[in-house]
């Protein structure tokens, strides 16, 4: 199993919500560079929940594939509250899912600044209802630890909109 535990409970949690829901998911990743959808898809039957995933790790590819505003990315950096908004809702408004989950961060080691230090993950859900937006602050703890944390996290925002 490539999870822990714990990460694979909240994965089937979130499925099997979102099955009696009849709900889809897609993520938009960035620092997980597929993470999520990789977990969400490590249970059987996922497929009927996960209909589309996209790992857009470069600016560019936030604003070829997501639509993001090349704009948006000059102004606010892909690691901000403006531009995992615009993941999530760009994701949700492109594809089928009833929800969608963004994230953008600051893996490490390194490569922050004093206003984003290393550790720095910007997530967001979307749904019918809105977007929803947290930032996260994981300290310079390991490019592994970090994604992770991350993956955590983002189950956990998840089943709160569930």
């Amino acid at each position: 199993m490539l999870f822990d535990a714990n990460l694979t409970a909240k994965a089937k949690q979130v499925l099997t919500t979102c099955g009696e829901k009849h709900m889809r998911v897609a993520t938009a990743e960035s620092c997980t560079g597929g993470l999520i959808s990789a977990l969400l898809t490590e249970i059987p039957g996922s497929s009927v929940v996960i209909g589309r995933s996209f790992v857009t790790y470069s600016n560019r590819a936030k604003h070829e594939i997501l639509n993001v505003p090349a704009e948006l990315l000059q102004q606010h950096g892909a690691v901000s509250e403006e531009v995992v908004c615009a993941m999530a809702q760009n994701t949700f408004d492109m594809t089928t899912a009833h929800l969608t989950i963004a994230v953008s961060g600051i893996a490490g080691p390194g490569g922050g600044s004093a206003e984003k230090p290393a550790g720095t993950v910007h997530m967001a859900t979307c749904t019918a209802d809105g977007v929803h937006h947290i930032r996260q602050s994981f300290g310079d703890i390991g490019r592994t630890e970090v994604r992770l944390a991350t993956v955590d996290a983002a189950m956990d925002m998840l089943l709160a909109q569930l």
